[in-house]
């Protein structure tokens, strides 16, 4: 059945951003999941189940309140180096470890998307490589202490720091428009509803 919204299990305001970005109406669920990495868990593997984690905990929450019957969004990113999956930094000297081990060399950005409708969830991965220049210790303090690298996966936001990247932009960020697009399209999730509803109104 179509809907001309999604509910989107996320507080990250980039993802917000993004989903804003190609004009899908959407509402926000919080939810809580356990993001902990099971023993063994490839990085793909868990952030496509994360992410799945989200888009079903955002379900039930939607079921539990009797809200409008629309499918529920989830993501999650990871960023992976050596093999190894890079959390949020815990203080100023994890930080600067992140930005050591990405320090002139290419790492890889993993972006599950998960979409929950009544019948299951959908999920899709987005791959990334991202290029970083040389990272001095100095440069790392100054920039945990911009307060950017905070509640960042790996350390660092893909705005800020000079990086080159080979991928989604938007993935790296936080939510792959390409992948989220077409998904919602599959649900019959419509976009640009307030721009058209705009232009109908001159």
């Amino acid at each position: 059945m179509a809907t001309d919204f999604v509910y989107l299990a996320s507080a990250s305001p980039r993802r917000r951003q993004l989903l804003a970005q190609i004009g899908v109406n959407f509402q926000i669920l919080n939810v809580d999941v356990d993001e902990s990495i099971a023993a063994g868990e490839s990085p793909e593997r868990y952030v496509i189940r994360v992410a799945e984690a989200k888009a079903a905990a955002g379900l039930a929450r939607r079921e539990a309140a009797g809200r409008a019957q629309s499918p529920v969004l989830g993501a999650d990113t990871a960023v992976v180096a050596a093999g190894a999956i890079l959390g949020k930094p815990a203080d100023c000297a994890d930080a600067e470890r992140m930005l050591g081990l990405l320090s002139a060399s290419t790492h890889e950005v993993l972006t599950a998307v998960a979409l929950a409708i009544d019948g299951g969830v959908l999920s899709r991965l987005s791959r990334s490589e991202v290029t970083f220049r040389e990272i001095t210790r100095a440069e790392a303090r100054d920039y945990w202490n911009t307060g950017e690298s905070r509640d960042k996966a790996g350390g660092y936001a893909i705005q800020g720091y000079g990086a080159v990247l080979r991928g989604s932009y938007s993935g790296v960020m936080g939510l792959p428009l390409y992948e989220t697009a077409q998904m919602l399209r599959s649900a019959g999730v419509p976009r640009w509803l307030q721009a058209i509803a705009a232009t109908d109104g001159h």
